[in-house]
């Protein structure tokens, strides 16, 4: 069984046991999360697509750290200008773990 969850502005396939970043969340490492945003459920054969949101379903997860991700660095240049600018940007991240996909 698996589902396609809606986080972040992000869609992610999970199955019970995944660990996965998503955009950061703002809780504690090691409470218990629930996502409600359940697009799709797969389990076998049965296939169940929300209309959005599947209304009865929901996903069960625990945040297992914070974190940023390798840095990303943004260089811009105008040739015979002199113009040069360089930046750089690291985004943060919430690692959770998929502890249960939970349907009514």
């Amino acid at each position: 069984m698996y589902a396609v969850i809606k986080t972040g502005g992000k869609q992610f396939k999970v199955a019970e046991g995944d660990v996965l970043k998503v955009e950061k969340l703002s809780a504690d490492v090691g409470k218990a999360l629930n996502l409600n945003s359940v697009l799709t459920l797969v389990d076998g054969d049965k296939v169940t697509i929300g209309t959005p949101m599947i209304t009865d379903a929901s996903i069960d997860a625990t945040i297992v750290s914070h974190g940023k991700g390798d840095k990303v660095k943004i260089f811009k240049m105008n040739r015979r200008k002199g113009y040069r600018k360089s930046q750089g940007h690291r985004q943060s991240f919430t690692e959770i773990k998929i502890n249960k996909i939970v349907v009514k």
